[in-house]
């Protein structure tokens, strides 16, 4: 077999995970190492400035290191879902705009509405309808079609499904009984995917002597 891409991985992080699911949509096959984040690896250190995941490092020694890089990469390469919609020329703009608002703006609400409920802060409901804004335009879009950009999948779906899982489990309670059924019932169906259930496959930390994990196929 030839030699493999290698991904630096951590099962939780959200930027690994939607990593994981781009090279999963686009049949991507990888080595895969999960990252001890106590004692990282100096594999990694040494090609990556940002010393953290997720990865990739490719077989010519091309490093990429930024998670919607990495589904881009993959995608390109090998779309069979058309998650890019290269039917439709300027929807990838729009989606990398619609991307950005949630790794900006929304995570940004996101990790003090964590930290807020985590410590019992009095902000906690300010926090959470920060998040909400963001909440209610997928909501608004959900209603008008079932995927985020359209009636189809797109790249916007998996990129911002590890956050939209996490907001969701900051107040469990809350957001079972929130109004948004549109983004409940998207939520569901994307933890009903194969491609959810292989990205979520729990493996030990990579070290030297590991055997190789194979990654990439549904």
């Amino acid at each position: 077999m030839p030699s493999l891409p290698t991904l630096y991985s951590l099962r939780q992080c959200p930027y690994a995970m939607r990593a994981r699911m781009g090279l999963l949509m686009a049949q991507q096959v990888v080595t895969l190492r999960e990252v001890n984040m106590k004692k990282k690896p100096e594999e990694m250190l040494s090609v990556s400035a940002k010393a953290t995941v997720p990865v990739l490092v490719l077989n010519d020694g091309l490093v990429i290191d930024q998670s919607i890089d990495i589904m881009l990469w993959a995608l390109n390469k090998n779309d069979p879902s058309n998650l890019l919609y290269k039917h439709q020329a300027s929807m990838l703009e729009d989606m990398l705009k619609f991307i950005e608002h949630n790794d900006i703006t929304f995570v940004d609400s996101l990790k003090k509405y964590k930290a807020a409920s985590r410590y019992h802060d009095k902000e906690k409901n300010t926090y959470r309808g920060h998040c909400e804004e963001y909440v209610k335009q997928l909501e608004q879009r959900l209603n008008r079609h079932e995927f985020i950009m359209g009636d189809n999948p797109s790249l916007v779906d998996y990129a911002i499904l590890p956050f939209i899982r996490q907001f969701s489990r900051v107040e469990r309670q809350w957001y079972l009984q929130a109004p948004y059924p549109a983004l409940q019932r998207w939520l569901t169906a994307q933890y009903q995917q194969a491609v959810f259930t292989k990205a979520m496959v729990k493996h030990e930390p990579w070290t030297e002597n590991q055997a190789t994990v194979v990654f990439g196929k549904v």
